[in-house]
């Protein structure tokens, strides 16, 4: 199996090891940005001997790749209707939305320095794409059932409304919680709630 370019540890302490090193890593960049980051640092914070990184990792770059993995794993939260059992439209659209801004406010320092990186790092570009079309998809695949059961409007394409409203969503969290506009987070869920299902259509709660 092969991990961000290297293979992955197979010893428990291998693995204890190369996950020291992306929670160092983050520690690292999230104080010191991605530009003035250094490997020393990382290992350092970690508390393991500056050659142990490049077992697990070969720069900089690809241990940054592993924290994105690792946030988004963190955020994406797939499944919600088989984890929750929630079944009510209006109610599976709050819990996925509660689920993501709580993510991004927990993780709002590295969403900052995801979107600085974008703009400086090819690579890290398309991961961010990656990133993004998965929130669409699942979200599409919500509206698309939606409209199955005749709760959210047929004539809608599925596919482009999850991206307008995913990036809705997520340019609304990066205001509230990377440029720290003052909206309560309630206020804010309450708000992207409604207008999920004014644009789907969806009948008022009876």
């Amino acid at each position: 199996m092969e991990t961000n370019g290297r293979t992955a540890p197979r010893s428990r302490r291998g693995m204890r090891t190369r996950q020291a090193l992306i929670t160092a890593a983050r520690e690292v960049f999230e104080r010191d940005g991605y530009l003035d980051a250094r490997i020393s640092d990382i290992t350092g914070t970690a508390g393991v001997a500056s050659g142990s990184f490049y077992t697990y990792f070969t720069d900089k770059e690809e241990i940054f790749a592993a924290v994105v993995e690792q946030v988004n794993e963190e955020m994406l939260h797939p499944h919600l209707r088989e984890r929750t059992g929630i079944t009510d439209p209006r109610l599976l659209i709050d819990a996925a939305n509660r689920e993501y801004l709580r993510s991004y406010r927990r993780n709002a320092r590295l969403m900052a320095l995801f979107e600085q990186v974008a703009q400086i790092d090819e690579n890290f570009r398309r991961l961010r794409v990656e990133r993004g079309d998965a929130f669409v998809q699942r979200n599409a695949r919500m509206i698309r059932a939606l409209q199955e059961r005749g709760e959210a409007d047929p004539d809608l394409d599925p596919l482009m409304t999850a991206y307008a409203l995913s990036a809705m969503v997520s340019r609304m969290a990066y205001w509230v919680y990377v440029a720290e506009q003052p909206i309560a987070f309630e206020r804010l869920l309450t708000t992207l709630n409604q207008i999920w299902a004014n644009a789907l259509g969806m009948k008022p709660p009876g």
